[in-house]
């Protein structure tokens, strides 16, 4: 039985490293480069041909006629996904975007909605040239040689994620996302910033929920740095050692990619204490990335929505935030105080105000939503998007060396003053869930 469970794992990982890793896609008509797969508005996802739309209803295909990449292209009024069984690793991804006979307006989020290009206009007649950089991730833990070790036990609802599926998923969206072309080479270069925490940093995949590690790609200049978020809903940092989640990280990361290390809600609520175990993992975790060569960053949990009479926001924390400053002071790492700087965001917005942050909706705003949501510790995508700037700005103002890395969509963000929610864009996905995460 062994020598079987042996074989299987071996076929397994054989299978997975002879994948192909680089695709060319024309999007559009009939006329297709050379060298190119065709795309139409009738290619359904097919695990055969190992690409393909997951609905093809309401696609559209237009040809403009001229050359055959960027005259034609793939459009639709809602929201599509383009999939690609990808083996795990990283990968630039170019896109052709626009309409050589009008306008076009995309948003591109890839797997749980992973921000990566956000309302991306084109004039009359424009086509641009787009590159991002994506992480792809399945649960496999495998040692250096490729050979099965282990296995991420994941959850029941983890099995319903685009991010765990052993394929890459592209969400185009927005007003008039119209696709020419994407194509998919390997990244063996850029450095990885490997994301640990719980709900409030996972790849949400849900409207209205959403979270700060979600958002970052959005922030940094591909081709160099790739986000690869293992964050999950409801993990301490003991359930995620048990779990193998950290496992899974250890066996993959390199020498000079990033461990962001954000833990505290659950350990809190889970009863647990500073002394009985919290301190230990977190320094073990540090000095593990560090015999590694690897770069950890702690990250302080940042405030819910609970205000004082004076409008100030009081910690619910316990001693949880003080903590981990006092571990990153101890083992010379670099902290981003979230905590910090989420309670400068929260009291700029106010009491009423910072419920736009989170998931506060009226009854029936989503399907089979039948009470009102009222979460004072999940974001929504405004509420995500502005802690994600403040991660940002915390890398920026103290010089860390990740601040070479930060793109021009980073705009010298001001906690004390936060963007104005009706200037956010966000075209929602076609995923939504009432249900609350797990956690609090």
């Amino acid at each position: 039985m062994k020598n079987i469970v042996i074989f299987l794992s071996l076929f397994i990982c054989s299978v997975l490293l002879g994948q192909q890793t680089s695709f060319k896609f024309d999007f559009g008509g009939e006329r297709v480069e050379e060298g190119f797969i065709p795309i139409n508005s009738t290619s359904k996802f097919d695990r055969k041909t190992g690409y393909g739309f997951m609905d093809i209803s309401g696609l559209k295909s237009i040809d403009n006629g001229g050359n055959a990449l960027k005259r034609d292209f793939i459009t639709s009024d809602k929201p599509f996904y383009f999939s690609v069984v990808l083996p795990e690793g990283n990968y630039n991804i170019q896109l052709n975007l626009g309409d050589s006979k009008g306008t076009s307006e995309t948003t591109v989020r890839v797997e749980n909605r992973r921000l990566m290009l956000n309302d991306v206009k084109t004039k009359q007649g424009e086509i641009v040239e787009k590159q991002i950089t994506v992480h792809v991730k399945d649960s496999i833990i495998r040692n250096q040689n490729g050979t099965q070790i282990g296995i991420v036990k994941l959850k029941p609802r983890e099995t319903k994620y685009l991010h765990w599926d052993n394929m890459l998923t592209i969400e185009f969206n927005d007003k008039a996302p119209k696709v020419c072309s994407v194509i998919i080479q390997p990244n063996k270069t850029a450095k990885t910033i490997y994301l640990t925490g719980d709900s409030t940093v996972v790849d949400a995949q849900y409207e209205p929920w959403a979270s700060w590690g979600q958002m970052l790609p959005y922030f940094f200049v591909p081709n160099e740095v790739v986000i690869a978020n293992y964050a999950e809903s409801g993990e301490t940092l003991k359930a995620f050692e048990d779990r193998h989640r950290i496992d899974k990280i250890w066996n993959k990361i390199k020498s000079g990619d990033y461990l962001f290390i954000q833990f505290g809600h659950n350990d809190q609520k889970a009863g647990n204490s500073i002394k009985s175990g919290y301190r230990k993992r977190l320094k073990e975790w540090i000095l593990k990335a560090k015999s590694l060569d690897a770069i950890p960053v702690l990250v302080t949990s940042m405030n819910r929505r609970v205000f004082d009479e004076n409008n100030k926001i009081v910690n619910t924390l316990d001693d949880f935030p003080d903590a981990v400053r006092e571990i990153a002071k101890e083992e010379k790492v670099d902290l981003i105080d979230l905590n910090a700087l989420s309670k400068t965001l929260f009291e700029a917005m106010g009491p009423e105000n910072a419920k736009k942050a989170f998931v506060h909706y009226q009854a029936n705003s989503y399907p089979n939503q039948k009470t009102a949501l009222a979460d004072d510790t999940h974001f929504n995508p405004y509420g995500a998007y502005e802690l994600a700037q403040c991660v940002v700005k915390s890398i920026v103002d103290q010089n860390l060396p990740l601040k070479k890395y930060i793109s021009k969509n980073y705009k010298n963000f001001n906690p004390n003053k936060p963007d104005a929610i009706k200037d956010f864009h966000w075209p929602e996905s076609i995923y939504m869930e009432s249900l609350k995460p797990d956690g609090n």
